[in-house]
């Protein structure tokens, strides 16, 4: 198959990147890593870019300056980071939670959701110490708490992938997508 310019692909369906969401422990950045390094793109992980401008983790954040405060500042660097050209960017979890991060996804970047099933985000969150909203909670009814607030706003995106077991097939089931966009 040949490999179809990324920057063609977005400028013929008129978006501007790829945004991925879904839940913690949805493999957002391993898959937003893969997808840029396949294209030889940018990819930005918004996580990381909020970390790096308070220069604290995402767990400091959240104990030492609440979660309402991360939620202003993540929208904040999510509305800047959605503005860019021809990149792929991993959301954060909550990020969709604002109403205008949402339209702005709708409005400027072709989105992905990558679905796993609850069972297997407890698997792979249940000995995580790095979040914030996992911290001293029953992980299993926490997920689905955040699945029910959240999936609707996920099921808004572009396409789904169910992301449960392999990466590589996650990979392949969107580089086929993609590419038929080009149409």
């Amino acid at each position: 198959m040949e490999i179809v310019p990324f920057k063609k692909i977005l400028y013929n369906i008129k978006k501007k990147n790829v945004a991925i969401m879904g839940h913690m422990g949805s493999g957002k950045s391993s898959f937003g890593k893969k997808i840029a390094h396949h294209f030889n793109i940018e990819h930005i992980d918004t996580d990381k870019e909020i970390a790096k401008f308070e220069n604290a983790t995402i767990n400091e954040i959240f104990s030492l300056k609440g979660s309402a405060y991360f939620r202003k500042i993540e929208s904040e660097i999510v509305l800047d980071i959605l503005d860019k050209k021809n990149i792929v960017i991993s959301l954060g979890g909550g990020s969709i939670l604002a109403k205008e991060v949402r339209k702005r996804i709708k409005k400027q970047s072709f989105s992905i959701f990558l679905d796993v099933k609850i069972d297997m985000l407890y698997k792979r969150l249940k000995n995580s110490k790095n979040r914030p909203l996992l911290k001293d909670a029953n992980i299993l009814t926490t997920l689905k708490q955040l699945d029910t607030k959240r999936r609707k706003h996920y099921l808004n995106a572009d396409i789904t992938i169910d992301n449960s077991y392999s990466l590589n097939k996650t990979f392949l089931t969107f580089k086929k997508i993609f590419s038929q966009l080009n149409g």
